[in-house]
């Protein structure tokens, strides 16, 4: 390679510093912003006005950059021209990788879970560990080989390295898998943000959303989702710090978090000592008992507990009626009526999970673990405190690996280190992607325990008449998110009778700490750029994968660049459009969707990529068993655990959990099955070596 000239240098130099400049001023001008919405709430502006400006400027700023970037030249919508500096495309990895799963969920995981997590749940600190060493497995082994091939996508190696047409279809049928999950996710999250901005109904907040999401990835491909990647960091990072900083500084003096919140964490410790003892939360828990005990013997006979509701509802009616009664009541009485199951297995299914619920929250703290212990359970104590201390190990063990392999096969990712100019580019931009992600992830598990906090020392004990109207909003938007139930009678509300959803803690955090509602519009505007920015690249992901590794796998179908690129954009449309209709029916929270979208990758690529960069011996009857077989076995073990499933013949469906390792981490049996499928096939499939001549003697 011809060593570039002093002109070439002295280009790139200028080119730099030029989006040097570019950076600096659009950061000046998102303070500028917060500044002046800030002053006008201070003059009296509506938050009804408030959350809206928020969402229609920053998305109108994306979609501005993505109208710029519009291109249909196919060098640059795959791969952005192959000329993104390392500092920039470290940012817009660090956007793509930071989803709603990470801005929106991790401090949830982190609230709930604690460090350790439970039996049946692994801790929130597993998603820290591995997601962080997932990108050093990336820096090692992945992109700068994928990036020295100059290729357009994930499929392309495949089908360079083995040859042949399975093993670029298999792994662009795994793409579109494992991204589909992983962006309805980012969808939910979008309809999330958008409908507690705005007001509107979820539905209605999915398609504001989404309009940003096509105006940026449909018009300009991978050029103009770098750019607006970048913006989005921008905005993630300020919305993520300025909550957390205000929170450190309210409750320590210190505005750096990530130094001083374990100062909290003997706090909460005594605090959570406390409620153990409290003679109210006691009441909670004996209230939840009755109740699970209650659905509990209705389930011994549905149909007859089923007519018995009814009738119980009936006579309230009545009663009602004959008493004059307010029509509110009436109606609302005629609602908890028509609210009722259709049919005995209608009540069976909805029974059935409400008394697991009210069970999970008769435990104590409702339901949720110490903070701060290593392991649920005991190693020293009684059998089934070793069971839980053992399984909860194994369970944070499991999915700590599944997210590090995953992270080092999810094609939108591997994807953007395409973009790099060189090999060594490529390296320093998931050295700069690392220090981008640390700035947020550092300040993750702070955050959990400066809610936790907050949540205990000054929301427990407070009076259910003096609750703040945010709580009230945000049930409204979604009752799964926040529900606060006086269920012992007392008018004060309890640790136990607080329930908060994984995806609430860190979209609520300013108005728990009381900041002005200017900083929760940040905070939903960070959220939505996290999930838009994944989503971009989640969606140019899948569309390429059908268009040029399925569509256009060869040469039979003659098309000119052009004609392929205007061909992915439609299709990008159309995928997203499906994404927003799975992502309407509320599927799941957001942490358990992208989670399971790590195993399938990890089971799908990792083992056969690593094999193929690595091991020469690797054919391509090897690529296709080991990736058939790990994205075989991880799918069968996911899918055998959904509960809509279960009405499978059981000769069908996995016989419980194996080893006790949970479905979303079911990447720790796909990856060794299709690690072990890609060798031994391919030993038993390579050719032989050429047998040397013999010359015969005259």
């Amino acid at each position: 390679m011809a060593e570039p000239s002093a002109s070439d240098a002295a280009g790139d130099r200028a080119y730099l510093w030029r989006l040097h400049r570019i950076l600096a001023l659009y950061v000046m001008g998102v303070l500028g912003f917060l500044l002046l919405m800030a002053w006008a709430e201070r003059q009296g502006l509506s938050r009804h006005w408030i959350g809206p400006i928020f969402l229609f400027l920053t998305v109108m700023v994306y979609a501005g950059i993505g109208v710029y970037g519009r291109t249909t030249d196919a060098e640059e919508y795959y791969v952005a021209g192959r000329r993104i500096p390392p500092m920039y495309n470290g940012m817009a990895a660090a956007a793509d990788w930071m989803s709603a799963a990470s801005f929106i969920s991790l401090s949830g995981a982190l609230y709930l879970q604690g460090f350790s997590g439970t039996p049946g749940q692994a801790g929130g600190l597993a998603y820290l560990l591995g997601w962080t060493g997932g990108f050093c497995l990336v820096a090692m082994l992945i992109a700068p080989h994928l990036r020295a091939m100059g290729l357009y996508t994930v499929p392309d190696f495949f089908h360079v390295r083995f040859g042949g047409r399975w093993p670029r279809v298999i792994a662009a049928l795994a793409a579109v898998l494992c991204s589909f999950t992983y962006v309805v996710a980012q969808i939910y999250g979008v309809g999330l943000i958008a409908s507690r901005l705005t007001g509107v109904q979820f539905e209605i907040g999915i398609m504001l959303g989404l309009g940003g999401v096509l105006l940026c990835s449909f018009l300009g491909g991978m050029r103009a989702i770098t750019w607006t990647q970048v913006a989005q960091y921008v905005v993630l990072l300020l919305a993520f710090l300025i909550p957390v900083s205000w929170l450190a500084y309210k409750q320590l003096g210190n505005p750096l978090a990530p130094l001083v919140y374990g100062a909290q964490i003997s706090k909460i410790a005594d605090l959570e000592a406390q409620l153990l003892d409290s003679p109210a939360e006691h009441q909670v828990v004996q209230a939840y008992q009755r109740r699970a005990q209650e659905f509990e013997a209705r389930l011994l006979d549905v149909e007859s507990a089923l007519e018995n509701e009814r009738e119980k509802a009936r006579e309230r009616i009545r009663t009602l009626r004959n008493q004059n009664a307010d029509v509110g009541l009436i109606v609302s009485a005629s609602r908890e009526l028509a609210a009722l199951p259709r049919d005995a297995a209608a009540a069976r299914e909805r029974w059935t999970r409400e008394m697991r619920e009210n069970y999970e929250r008769a435990r104590p703290l409702g339901g949720l673990p110490l903070h701060s212990q290593a392991y649920v359970g005991d190693p020293d104590g009684t059998p089934e405190e070793q069971r839980d201390y053992e399984l909860t190990r194994r369970n944070f063990l499991a999915l700590m690996f599944c997210l590090m392999v995953g992270t080092a096969g999810l094609p939108h990712l591997l994807t953007r280190y395409y973009t790099s100019p060189t090999v060594s580019a490529a390296r320093a931009s998931v050295g700069w992607s690392l220090f981008f992600i640390a700035l947020l992830y550092l300040s993750a598990p702070a955050l959990a325990v400066l809610v936790k906090f907050e949540v205990m020392q000054n929301l427990v004990g407070s009076s259910f008449e003096a609750l703040p109207n945010w709580m009230a909003q945000w049930a409204r938007v979604d009752s799964s998110l926040l529900s606060v139930e006086d269920v012992n009678g007392d008018g004060v509300v309890q640790f136990g009778e607080i329930r908060l959803g994984a995806d609430l803690i860190m979209l609520a955090t300013p108005e728990l700490g009381g900041l002005p509602y200017v900083v929760s519009g940040l905070v939903a505007a960070g959220g939505l750029a996290a999930a838009l920015s994944t989503a971009d690249g989640l969606l140019l992901t899948i569309s390429n994968a059908l268009v040029r590794d399925l569509y256009f796998p060869d040469a039979q179908r003659k098309a000119s660049p052009e004609q392929r690129v205007i061909l992915t954009k439609f299709t990008l449309l159309a995928v997203a459009l499906s994404a927003a209709f799975v992502a309407a029916l509320k599927p799941s929270e957001i942490l358990p969707m992208v989670s399971a979208s790590f195993s399938l990758a990890a089971s799908a690529f990792v083992p056969v990529m690593v094999l193929g960069i690595f091991w020469r011996g690797t054919t391509r009857q090897g690529a296709v068993a080991g990736m058939l077989a790990g994205l075989g076995v991880a799918v069968y073990y996911m899918l055998s655990h959904v509960p809509a499933l279960q009405v499978l013949p059981a000769w069908l469906l996995a016989d419980g959990l194996w080893f006790g390792i949970q479905p979303i981490s079911a990447g720790v049996f796909g990856v060794p099955a299709g690690l072990v499928a890609a060798v031994l096939v391919s030993w038993a499939t390579r050719p032989a070596p050429p047998q040397p001549l013999v010359r015969s003697e005259m």
